[in-house]
C-alpha cells in the first residue's frame, strides 16, 4: 500500500515582511515532515516575488503606476505593525542577523530547494500589472482553481 503525501496549503495575499516570513517558516516546516507544500501567492503576496531590480517592460500609465507604488521584492517589504516609515524591517532584519535567523530571500531559496510549489495568481497579475519578467524564477502561474485543486485535499489551509 502507497502512503500518500499529508499536504499543506498557504494563500499569502499580505505584502508585509513579518506575514511573509512566517508563511515561509510554516512551509518549510512541512516540507521537511514530508509534505507537498503549495504556497499561492495572490495580491500584495506578489510584492514578494518580485525582482528586487527593475525589469523593462511595455505597459500602460496605469500598470507602471501599481509597480512604483509596490515594494518590488522580498528585501523591501515593509512591517504590519511598527514599520517606523522603514526603520521597522531595519531593526527587525538586525534582531534577526544577531539571531542567525534566516532572511526571507534565503527563506524562499530554501522552500525552492525543498520542492515547496511557489505559485503566482495570474489574475491578480493582470490586475495590478505585473508580467512573469518581473517575477523571481522558479515560480508556477495560475488561477484559483489550480489552488483549490491543491486545498481541496490538504489537511493544513492557511491564509496569511
Amino acid at each position: 500500500m502507497e502512503m500518500t503525501k499529508e499536504k499543506t496549503t498557504i494563500v499569502l495575499f499580505s505584502g508585509e515582511l513579518d506575514k511573509a516570513i512566517a508563511a515561509f517558516i510554516i512551509a518549510n516546516g512541512a516540507a521537511a515532515y514530508d509534505h507537498e507544500v503549495t504556497i499561492f501567492f495572490t495580491f500584495w503576496g506578489l510584492n514578494t516575488l518580485r525582482k528586487d531590480e527593475v525589469v523593462k517592460t511595455n505597459k500602460g500609465l496605469l500598470e507602471k503606476a501599481f509597480g512604483w507604488m509596490m515594494p518590488r521584492g522580498a528585501n523591501k517589504l515593509g512591517l504590519s505593525r511598527m514599520n517606523f516609515a522603514g526603520m521597522g524591517p531595519k531593526m527587525i532584519k538586525h534582531v534577526m542577523k544577531k539571531h542567525n535567523a534566516m532572511t526571507l530571500p534565503q527563506l524562499i531559496e530554501l522552500a525552492q530547494e525543498q520542492g515547496v510549489k511557489l505559485v503566482a495568481c495570474t489574475m491578480t497579475m493582470d490586475l495590478l500589472g505585473l508580467q512573469q519578467d518581473e517575477l523571481i524564477d522558479g515560480l508556477e502561474y495560475a488561477g484559483v482553481a489550480t489552488y483549490l485543486g491543491d486545498a481541496a485535499n490538504a489537511k493544513v489551509n492557511l491564509f496569511i
